[in-house]
């Protein structure tokens, strides 16, 4: 590994960084209509940070990222060509263009094709609060990951470490369209991660912690991720299995933001025009209890998936995917919503801080309300199909007895239909976990069917 002292995260002039790739950009769309594109759009970014990974106590890894590129998109009436580049000099710009546009001559004509309507862009570009720079050099990164570890090791009963990192890192892009729309992007990104081991051989048992935010200020200290890694490590030592029954399941917030996910992607424009989904045909029908509601908060200060406009540039909006229990709509980019004859939803590209509003029997104490039952916390396989809605997958967690956890269970199965899960959604916690792009709390099921021995 060569000298810590030489790594750093460099400083950045984020306006001047942002003319640059902005000029970038408008050389390609004039590129692409000189050269007969009847429309093109082209999006240029920037990155850079810092990672380091340790593991007991010696520094494994440390990297000094930077990255650059540019994707032009060029329509020929409704034919189409896509084409991209890591060198923004503008001799490689043009021969993207021209990649591009040959491309294009080649493919087939598709009438949902085309930029999002000029009508839906955005105009209006608040601040977000999502550019948090700290100057971050190899050393402060690595006494961090050290710390981080250290802390969850300082537990005796904590045998083993697959290590912590920290990473920093910011981005910047620019996006254009021959609409002549301009949009530009900033933001930071800070995250760190613990991952430990507990007892020994078939007994031995592993987990993690982790935290991410958008600003440095806002990052837990090493401190208490590394001691939470521990506490959950050790607090699966001595697992049992369950034997088979139905009965209630409460989904920690990390676990229930996969079922949310599973959602998304249910209702998501590719999963409906390819009849690849169980909810197709589904918006406006009651899914959950009439006190769910799911809303998307695209201007969320501070929040991971926070943007003022999608991929495409239309202005994004907050809204309710569910709302009072019922599908409102779906989650759809200009191409996806043409092809069902419906109008974008501002979601290409994805959705952006989709917040599970708390409710139902009880928010500050789910598991009180539970009283008994399988209280999940990890999930693992791939057994869901979002063609039928059938979820299987394998799971471990504890066992919840008179509304406190009993004792460790691992090698289970939970197992229903999502439609189903969907319904018994009895409550919501309070407990949200805000890192990433879902914010959900606890999530209870008031039965599912649980296979162990």
């Amino acid at each position: 590994m060569s000298d810590r002292s030489m790594v750093t995260q460099p400083s950045l002039d984020r306006e001047a960084e942002l003319d640059r790739l902005e000029a970038q950009v408008a050389e390609a769309l004039s590129l692409a209509s000189k050269a007969g594109a009847s429309a093109a759009e082209v999006s240029a970014h920037m990155s850079q940070g810092l990672s380091v990974s340790v593991r007991l106590g010696d520094v494994e890894t440390l990297e000094h990222m930077q990255d650059r590129g540019v994707s032009v998109t060029v329509f020929m009436g409704s034919r189409k060509g896509q084409a991209s580049s890591a060198d923004l000099r503008n001799d490689s710009i043009d021969s993207c263009v021209r990649h591009a546009l040959d491309i294009a001559r080649f493919t087939q004509e598709d009438k949902a094709n085309g930029l999002a309507d000029v009508s839906l862009l955005a105009t209006d570009f608040p601040d977000l609060d999502l550019w948090h720079p700290v100057s971050m050099d190899a050393e402060a990164a690595i006494d961090r990951a050290l710390t981080c570890e250290a802390s969850g090791r300082s537990d005796e009963r904590i045998s083993n470490s697959e290590g912590a990192s920290f990473e920093a890192g910011l981005g910047l892009g620019v996006y254009g369209n021959s609409h002549g729309f301009i949009g530009r992007s900033a933001g930071t990104r800070y995250s760190q991660t613990c991952v430990l081991l507990a007892g020994e051989g078939s007994g031995m048992q592993r987990d993690y912690s982790y935290d991410s935010r958008r600003s440095f200020a806002d990052l837990e200290s090493p401190e208490e991720t590394g001691a939470e890694a521990a506490r959950r490590t050790v607090q699966r030592l001595n697992a049992r299995k369950l034997p088979t029954s139905e009965m209630p399941v409460l989904l920690s917030p990390e676990v229930a933001k996969s079922i949310i996910g599973h959602l998304v992607g249910a209702v998501s424009g590719a999963a409906l025009y390819r009849n690849a989904s169980f909810l197709k045909g589904m918006a406006g029908d009651q899914l959950f209890g009439s006190w769910v509601n799911l809303r998307e908060r695209p201007l969320l200060k501070r929040g991971a998936g926070s943007a003022s406009f999608d991929s495409e540039g239309v202005a994004t909006r907050t809204r309710k995917l569910v709302n009072s229990g019922i599908l409102d709509g779906y989650v759809l980019s200009s191409y996806s919503a043409r092809r069902l004859g419906l109008e974008t939803t501002a979601n290409a590209g994805g959705v952006r801080n989709l917040v599970l509003e708390a409710g139902g029997d009880a928010t500050s104490n789910v598991m009180k309300t539970m009283q008994d039952g399988f209280y999940v916390t990890e999930v693992m396989g791939q057994g869901v199909s979002l063609v039928t809605g059938d979820y299987s997958r394998g799971a471990s967690g504890f066992l919840v007895e008179n509304g406190e956890i009993s004792y460790p269970v691992e090698e289970v199965t939970i197992a229903g239909n999502l439609r189903d899960m969907f319904r018994n959604i009895i409550a919501a916690g309070d407990d949200i976990d805000t890192r990433g792009n879902i914010h959900s709390g606890s999530v209870l099921i008031s039965t599912m069917m649980v296979a162990g021995a």
